[in-house]
C-alpha cells in the first residue's frame, strides 16, 4: 500500500560527508579487509588531486573489473577532481585520456548520493550503472527509485527509463507504474506471532494490514 500523505521529515537525498572521504569504502562492515585500503581524495591538497586525476585516467579508460568499491573509488576521484580544478570541463583536462567531461560528471552524481544508496552500491545490491541513473533524478524521488530499484528488480535499462520520465515531468508513481511497479509494494517476513497480530488487528479494525503498519513504523521513525 503507497501512503501519499506529505512527509514533513528532513531526509536526506544527498552526500552529507565531505567530498573524497571513503566513508563506504573504509567501512569493514561493508567492505571487510578492503576497507583498510580505501583511498581518500583531498581536492585542496596537490598530491591527493594528482592521484585522483590518475585515478580518473584509469577509471575512464575501464580498468574496473565491474568491482563495485573501485568504482565508487573512481567516483570520489572524480568529484574531488571536479571540486579540485573548478569544473568538468578542467577536470576532464586535468585527468586526460577517455576521461570526458560526460563521463566524470556522471560519476560525480553518483559520489553524491546520500550514503543510505552508496552502501547498497558498495554492497553489490545496486549496480554502479544503475547508480548513475539515480543520481541523474534529484530530490525524494532520488531515494524512492534507489529504493524501488531493489524491491522491484529493476534493470539499469528499466532504471534509465523511469530517471528519463521523472526528468521529462512524470511522477516516480506515474513512471514506476510503466514498469508494472506499485511504490512503497515490499514483501516482508513476519515472526508468526507478529502477523497472527497485525491479521488480528486488522480485521478488528476493518483496516488494510499495509495501514497498519504504515502507521506503526511513522511512529517508530519520528
Amino acid at each position: 500500500m503507497t501512503d501519499n500523505r506529505p512527509d514533513d521529515r528532513s531526509i536526506p537525498t544527498d552526500r552529507e560527508s565531505p567530498v573524497g572521504s571513503p566513508v563506504i569504502r573504509g567501512d569493514e562492515s561493508v567492505a571487510g579487509n578492503r576497507a583498510r585500503e580505501a583511498v581518500q581524495f583531498d581536492p585542496d591538497d596537490p598530491k591527493s588531486l594528482a592521484d585522483a586525476a590518475e585515478t580518473v585516467r584509469r577509471f575512464a579508460g575501464g580498468e574496473t573489473n565491474d568491482d563495485h568499491l573501485y568504482m565508487l573509488r573512481g567516483a570520489a576521484a572524480c568529484a574531488a577532481l571536479v571540486r579540485g580544478e573548478g569544473s568538468y570541463k578542467a577536470a576532464a583536462e586535468r585527468a586526460g585520456g577517455d576521461a570526458t567531461v560526460s563521463f566524470i560528471r556522471k560519476w560525480a552524481r553518483v559520489h553524491d548520493l546520500p550514503r543510505s544508496v552508496r552502501k547498497q552500491v558498495a554492497l553489490g545490491q545496486i549496480a554502479p550503472t544503475a547508480a548513475k541513473h539515480i543520481a541523474r533524478v534529484g530530490g525524494e524521488s532520488r531515494l524512492l527509485l534507489a529504493w524501488a530499484t531493489l524491491d522491484g528488480d529493476l534493470t539499469v535499462r528499466d532504471v534509465r527509463s523511469v530517471a528519463s520520465a521523472i526528468n521529462n515531468g512524470a511522477s516516480i508513481d506515474q513512471a514506476l507504474n510503466e514498469h508494472g511497479i506499485i511504490l512503497g509494494r515490499l514483501e516482508l517476513i513476519l515472526s508468526p506471532a507478529t502477523y497472527r497480530d497485525l491479521r488480528r488487528r486488522a480485521s478488528i479494525d476493518g483496516a488494510d494490514p499495509g495501514q497498519l503498519v504504515t502507521e506503526a513504523l511513522e511512529q517508530y521513525f519520528e
